[in-house]
This record gives structure tokens, C-alpha cells and sequence, in this order.
């Protein structure tokens, strides 16, 4: 199937994989394209990279060459939202649109136990912001038989898709915010700044904010009124503690909303609430979103943009990464804080 020649005998052979380059602290990269025909221009260049013997491959039935390998894995795996790279020294690279990455890990790590295929990619339920890489397959050898390729695509139709980006829907988010220290003005609300800002940067707005005080029956009417206005998701601001004053879990229960939890495994996030009122959203905020720049909002929410039910397991898995290490600088996303995987 594969065959050696020395380089000094190759001129006129068509290389049947790139060759790299590597200069270090300066340069790695593609030195010679498959494809390209070799000259005898070529072979001081082939020595300089070490290269004193080629390779030509004569493939059977039985053997994918590595692009093609690449190529199939791809094609199988990507879904809705996700373009291909070219390929490049044997590797493919997925492509994201903005909007929620899922990944189907139990089909991910059912396609790496197939000898020599590669498929990495980015953790799970990250909202991806712009255009950018989330994934990258290849095999390891240069040829592959075809019954693993054949197999990889057999896991990839059983689980499709195995790589997607969810959009994020725009939604018109009502805001309550409790507390008779900020209805009555004796301090100003930080909370209405904080959650316009979020939500434009997710795609969404702020249609209103409704301040409510410390009276349950205000802060259930709120909510209930955000809902009969056409909210997509009603927050709710303040009072989320284990303080006999702070009302807004029983607030927002009186509505007769489905609690999902009240409590998250998350630090920061603790005393959040999230629970259903028909199939509108309401959350409970508790007052570290407004302080931190990673919280549990920004674990949670994108997910219920995207249109992603959130469940108590949803919830409880969220362990796994789930303390925040509270570096300075903070580099959210670029952390492990709810990568769990």
C-alpha cells in the first residue's frame, strides 16, 4: 500500500499528504501541499525539513487516505449551525455560528473510541458570540481502513447531531425588582443597568422593569402582568436570600409557576430560583448577578434562549465545574467555571 522513495528519486512524484515545516519560535505551518508535484528545485527544500524519503500511497478498497478520513467524520458529525474548514495537514475544523454550542457527549466519546479517529471539540451549552472554531477532527495515521470511518459514521447518523449551534432567540424580558430601600429611593437600583446589558449582549431586551418593594402580592402581580403583556421571561430582582424579609421564591410560587429548583450548585448563584409559569420563564436572581461577571445567569440563560429546557438534572450537573476560582482578572469564558462537560 505504501511505498519508500528517496527524495533525490522523487522528482516527478505527487505527494499524497502535506509536509510541515517547522522553524522553532517562528514558524509552523505547511511547507509542501498534497497534491503538489516535486521538481528538482524541490529536494534541497525536502532536505532542509528533514525529509530524505517520500512516501507514495497506492490505496485499495480497504484504506482511506487521511483528508478523506477527515472529510467523512465531518460531514457526519456537523449539524444545524456548523460549517467545515478546508482541510489542512490532514485536520478539518468545525465553524459556529453564534448561538448555543451542544454537544452530544455520549456520542462524542463513542466516535474517540474508534482506533485512530479524532474528534475534539469545545465544552457543551457555551454561547458561542461570533463566528469562531469549536471543533476539530482528523485521524491518526495517514490511511485509515474504511470499516472505522464506516462505523464513526454509523454512530453519527444513530446520535445526529453530534455538533450544533442553537440561535438564540430574541426574547422581551420583564424585570421586577424588590426591596422598599430602592422603591422608596433611600438607594439607587443597580440591578435594571446590569440585566439591560446582559440581555443585549445576548440578543434580547429589557421591555420593562417594575419595582415592587417587599409586598408579595406587588411582586406576584408584576410578574403575572409581564406575562399577560407578552413577556418571553420575566427576572426577578432582590430578596432571593434565607432572610425571613426576602419573599420572592414565595412570590414568584404564588403565581403557580412550576418550580424547576430553588438553589443551585454554582458558586456564584446559590439562591437561584427557576420555575415555569405556563411556557414563559421566571427566574430569581440572586444579587451576586449583578456583581460578578460570570454567575449563574450567564450558565443558565443562554440555554433558555436557545429554546433548551432546563431541568432539575440540568441544574444538579452544573456541580462539575461549578465553583467559580475567583481569578483576577476574571477570563470568562476562558475558565473552567460550568464546563461540566
Amino acid at each position: 500500500m505504501m511505498k519508500s522513495i528517496p527524495v533525490q528519486e522523487a522528482v516527478g512524484t505527487v505527494l499524497c499528504h502535506d509536509l510541515t515545516r517547522i522553524v522553532p519560535g517562528e514558524f509552523k505551518g505547511r511547507a509542501f501541499k498534497k497534491g503538489h508535484v516535486i521538481t528538482a528545485e524541490d529536494i534541497p527544500h525536502l532536505l532542509n525539513i528533514g525529509k530524505e524519503h517520500l512516501y507514495v500511497l497506492s490505496l485499495g478498497d480497504t484504506h482511506i487516505h487521511e483528508d478523506e478520513a477527515a472529510r467523512r467524520i465531518a460531514e457526519a458529525a456537523a449539524g444545524p449551525g456548523i460549517s467545515l474548514s478546508e482541510c489542512s495537514e490532514g485536520r478539518i475544523n468545525f465553524i459556529a455560528e453564534p448561538g448555543l454550542l451542544q454537544i452530544n457527549t455520549q456520542a462524542l466519546a463513542a466516535i474517540n473510541s474508534v482506533p485512530d479517529v479524532v474528534l475534539a471539540t469545545m465544552h457543551t451549552n457555551q454561547h458561542i458570540p461570533m463566528a469562531r472554531p469549536v471543533a476539530g477532527t482528523r485521524i491518526v495515521p495517514l490511511v485509515i481502513e474504511r470499516e472505522r470511518i464506516e462505523q464513526v459514521e454509523a454512530i453519527c447518523a444513530a446520535h445526529y447531531p453530534v455538533v450544533q449551534v442553537a440561535p438564540l432567540r430574541q426574547f422581551r424580558v420583564g424585570a421586577v425588582t424588590t426591596g422598599n430601600e430602592i422603591l422608596h429611593g433611600r438607594i439607587k437600583d443597580k440591578f435594571g443597568p446590569v440585566m439591560r446589558k446582559k440581555f443585549a449582549a445576548l440578543g434580547s431586551s429589557v421591555m420593562g422593569q417594575t419595582f415592587v418593594g417587599d409586598d408579595p402580592q406587588a411582586t406576584r402581580a408584576a410578574i403575572l402582568s409581564f406575562v399577560a403583556e407578552g413577556a418571553d421571561m420575566v427576572v426577578v430582582t432582590g430578596g432571593m436570600s434565607v432572610d425571613p424579609d426576602d419573599q420572592t421564591p414565595a412570590s414568584i410560587r404564588s403565581t403557580g409557576a412550576d418550580v424547576v429548583t430553588y438553589g443551585s450548585p454554582t458558586f456564584p448563584g446559590v439562591m437561584f430560583m427557576l420555575a415555569y409559569l405556563g411556557d414563559v420563564p421566571v427566574l430569581g436572581l440572586p444579587g451576586c448577578v449583578m456583581y460578578y461577571r460570570a454567575s449563574i445567569f450567564d450558565l443558565v440563560v443562554p440555554r433558555l434562549l436557545a429554546g433548551q429546557p432546563v431541568t432539575r438534572q440540568d441544574i444538579a450537573s452544573l456541580a462539575h465545574g461549578g465553583f467559580c476560582a475567583g481569578c483576577e482578572p476574571c477570563r470568562y469564558p476562558v475558565c473552567p467555571f460550568g464546563k461540566s462537560a
